[in-house]
């Protein structure tokens, strides 16, 4: 059933396409803005998306114990990004007074969940999104922490740091498997974060227009490469995790979570530091078929060099790789270029749909009601 088959929870409904035609008599999100606090600031919005697949029974923990008010904070609003769920999930969250919603109709992964929910919570005029989970394993009750180091313009995203240490059920295996893929991303990234892995986390709406997800698998490496070769500022919040309810829908086992993850922070390395990468592979090649040619004139010095002509295709065979692994940086890097050029252009494109300049628009009674009346998208 594709996303147009799926039927609309009531609410008002958004145009699917990303607003690009929004429905006769609607207003566009975009100036749905908080309106002025006293003294004429206006306030902050934030948005704490919940990507849930079946989570009916862990939804309400989730909801209850979100935080009604923060410090500095006007407006908090619950997205629920429903990615293909066939139990009561969204009913659950109706029953919490949850009015927005983004629904996919068939099943489409966490990175895509994320990517939606963002463009969603842009839409809604977002200043601050937090992204949390729907089983419940992260403490709501922190997002006041989370926020704040964006607030007080420390950061531009905030990563809670699990612990995983002190994380029970994680086998010292795991700890430190999930140690060395923080490491490895902070060397792509060139942060010094402790767990990188963490979904628990949030961003500030200037930080959400330079980042572009691709990895429909997890978007947590990736974003983190992006932002720390983007020069956002990116901090870290320790908290300790709820007891475990469910084993993880993200991946089947360990393997598959390696190897997927491996994936994601190879291609978002490869994005930014493609040159640096095939030089590498380029160095390698060349000194290995340049050993093998000095090996067959040693030999061939020697008297011996007949029986030894595999030297020689050893030789060329390397120096024709690595020959290939410059051109192909050297491709890749102009590629990157040519994305550096495109993601300007998405980052102005994002800005004219969803930024907001110092002028807050104040909500007329219309747009009060249309946006206290919630929102469906069907993605």
């Amino acid at each position: 059933m594709s996303a147009t088959d799926s039927q609309p929870i009531a609410g008002t409904v958004w145009s699917p396409d990303l607003m690009a035609h929004p429905a006769p008599g609607t207003v566009p999100p975009a100036l749905t803005d908080p309106a002025p606090a006293a003294g004429g600031r206006p306030g902050i919005r934030l948005v704490v998306q919940v990507p849930c697949l079946n989570e009916e029974e862990t939804l309400g923990l989730v909801l209850s114990t979100i935080p009604k008010e923060i410090p500095g904070v006007a407006e908090i609003i619950v997205l629920i990004i429903d990615d293909g769920s066939s139990d009561r999930t969204v009913e659950v969250a109706k029953s919490y007074g949850v009015t927005h919603f983004v629904r996919h109709a068939r099943n489409r992964g966490l990175g895509r969940s994320f990517h939606d929910g963002v463009q969603r919570a842009l839409e809604l005029g977002a200043d601050i999104v937090v992204n949390t989970d729907g089983d419940n394993q992260y403490p709501q009750e922190r997002i006041g922490d989370l926020v704040q180091p964006i607030l007080r313009g420390e950061a531009d995203i905030v990563i809670a740091d699990r612990q995983v240490h002190l994380v029970e059920h994680f086998s010292k295996l795991k700890v430190q498997l999930q140690k060395f893929g923080s490491g490895v991303v902070n060397r792509a990234a060139g942060t010094k974060l402790p767990d990188a892995a963490s979904g628990f986390r949030a961003y500030s709406r200037d930080s959400l227009m330079l980042l572009n997800t691709i990895t429909r698998f997890s978007y947590c490496m990736e974003t983190i490469i992006q932002a720390g070769n983007k020069k956002l500022k990116i901090a870290s919040v320790p908290v300790r995790t709820n007891p475990k309810t469910r084993e993880s829908r993200l991946f089947g086992s360990m393997r598959e979570h390696m190897m997927k993850s491996a994936g994601a922070i190879i291609r978002s390395y490869i994005m930014y530091k493609p040159y640096a990468i095939f030089s590498f592979f380029a160095a390698i090649f060349g000194a290995l078929g340049l050993f093998f040619f000095a090996r067959y004139a040693v030999l061939q010095l020697l008297g011996d060099g007949g029986s030894h002509v595999q030297s020689i295709l050893v030789g060329a065979v390397s120096l024709i790789v690595g020959t290939l692994s410059i051109m192909i940086g050297i491709t890749a890097d102009l590629i990157r270029t040519n994305r550096m050029l495109i993601e300007d252009t998405l980052e102005h494109t994002k800005k004219m749909r969803f930024g907001r300049g110092s002028e807050y628009t104040s909500l007329t009674d219309a747009q009060v009601e249309l946006l206290a009346s919630g929102s469906v998208v069907d993605r």
